[in-house]
């Protein structure tokens, strides 16, 4: 049976590289990005229904696995008006953690509607366990968030066959990682991982693949980190 897949950040970096490596004859995906494909902007609070409800079209009312991949990554300093950094901190929330919640939470019912299971993997950070820098908190409570989003329902679903992972990838060479190690000392911050590399998006791709389409039931709720060992739990 050919696998329906909703993707979200798909245009670039981490999720144009899960999307090419879930581009099979046993798949069919729908990809979202804020400027083509799917276009949705999840800064807008009715974006990921109406994601929802036009990928369901396009996948002809049926999608099996949700890979919840769109995020930002944008400096939010201290130092800023109080207004302007709550104002920061709210729109991360929403692109990072809400939108994916909504999309997980209309995935489920989906999935419970139709009597069948389903799977959900979700792209959080290193962040999630290690924090971030001053000016990121909210990123990394995002990305924390996304984590125990992905336990919970590995917890609550998994007698009905819906299966969650979450996958916390340290710095992977995309855009946003680009930025951020030249504004922070390239050398040093890659002097702090052990592999001597930042990771590269195939390679988080890779396990992208492996939970939407093969990783065995048991390992529901699994957190599998992909940072060349700056971080081990």
């Amino acid at each position: 049976m050919t696998i329906h897949i909703l993707l979200t950040g798909a245009s670039r970096g981490i999720g144009a590289a899960i999307a090419e490596a879930l581009d099979s004859a046993d798949v069919r995906l729908a990809r979202q990005s804020t400027g083509a494909f799917l276009a949705a902007d999840f800064a807008d609070p009715a974006a990921p229904a109406d994601l929802w409800r036009r990928a369901l079209v396009e996948l002809d009312g049926r999608i099996d696995v949700l890979v919840n991949n769109a995020g930002v990554f944008e400096a939010s300093p201290l130092e800023a008006a109080h207004d302007v950094w709550v104002a920061e901190w709210e729109r991360t929330m929403r692109i990072n953690l809400t939108a994916s919640a909504e999309l997980c939470r209309l995935a489920v019912r989906h999935w419970q509607d139709r009597g069948e299971g389903g799977r959900i993997v979700n792209v959080a950070s290193r962040a999630a366990y290690r924090g971030d820098s001053p000016a990121h908190w909210h990123y990394a409570a995002s990305k924390a968030g996304m984590v125990g989003m992905t336990k919970s329902i590995a917890r609550g679903y998994a007698r009905d066959g819906i299966l969650a992972f979450a996958i916390c990838p340290g710095f992977t060479m995309t855009g946003m990682a680009e930025d951020y190690l030249e504004s922070r000392g390239g050398d040093k911050l890659l002097a702090d991982i052990p592999l001597g590399r930042v990771a590269d998006p195939a390679e988080v791709a890779t396990i992208a693949r492996f939970c939407a389409l093969e990783a065995p039931a048991s390992m529901t709720g699994a957190v599998l980190d992909v940072n060349g060992a700056s971080y081990v739990r």
